[in-house]
């Protein structure tokens, strides 16, 4: 090895981030505004997003932000695809049995919603017949499979802007969704012809970090993410995006 070579290895070697010499991959699914989505810039952006960006921040950890569709969330995590998923993914029993988990980043519930000014009872006996959509493999999509098969037509979506499209359209008559991005969506141009129908529910819905299971990754951003907390880098993130804490 010549002494170019060696000086340009060195040069290397001295900025390789310590988790094993390589960049941390972290996957977002990039369709759920506020919280991930591409900005017209083609940018992937938000909360999530820059809850990511700070705790790499704080492991002085160089990380990638790549965009995966959520069905394949899981698998490509196991597959090594990437090594964490920062999107807004609620913590069941069922994904614990395949991956692990950090500490919560954020708390929610599921809430209907219909179009605006029209009296909606949304109780079991009244939602009897009603066409009603979720975004597949989500909180709120188990929800309805559990609970409300036998009552409501269920069409389920790839993603949360299909059970949007399909509102507005007409071909949905409510649909179930997490709480705080149906906030933002319902500030929207499109989103103020509908309001919330009911109170939310299922406010046990915590979110956390995916990781592979017995991966040390998980209490280095348990770590990151109790700092953020503290020195007030997630509140001023919180009210980026929220007039109210989510945490």
């Amino acid at each position: 090895m010549n002494k170019t070579s060696l000086i340009l290895l060195l040069g290397t070697l001295g900025h390789m981030p310590a988790w094993g010499g390589e960049q941390i991959r972290i996957a977002t699914e990039g369709a759920w505004p506020p919280f991930n989505y591409v900005n017209e810039q083609g940018e992937v952006s938000g909360f999530d997003v820059d809850i990511a960006r700070a705790l790499c921040a704080r492991m002085q950890e160089k990380c990638e932000i790549v965009v995966n569709d959520w069905d394949g969330m899981i698998p490509g995590l196991r597959t090594r695809k990437f090594d964490a998923i920062v999107s807004s993914m609620s913590i069941t029993e069922e994904r614990l049995r395949q991956v692990d988990f950090t500490d919560k980043y954020y708390s929610g519930g599921l809430r209907f919603v219909g179009p605006r000014g029209v009296n909606i009872d949304v109780s079991p006996e009244a939602l009897e017949g009603k066409i009603v959509g979720a975004q597949r493999s989500t909180i709120a999509s188990q929800y309805m499979e559990d609970n409300l098969a036998d009552v409501v037509k269920i069409k389920l979506y790839d993603n949360q802007e299909n059970v949007y499209l399909d509102m507005q359209s007409g071909r949905l008559e409510l649909f179930l969704s997490d709480e705080l991005p149906t906030h933002q969506w319902l500030q929207t141009g499109n989103g103020q012809q509908f309001e919330f129908k009911g109170e939310s529910f299922a406010r046990e819905d915590v979110i956390g970090i995916a990781v592979r299971k017995g991966d040390p990754l998980r209490s280095r951003l348990n770590q990151a993410l109790s700092t953020i907390l503290q020195d007030g880098t997630y509140q001023t993130i919180n009210e980026k995006y929220f007039p109210f804490s989510i945490y």
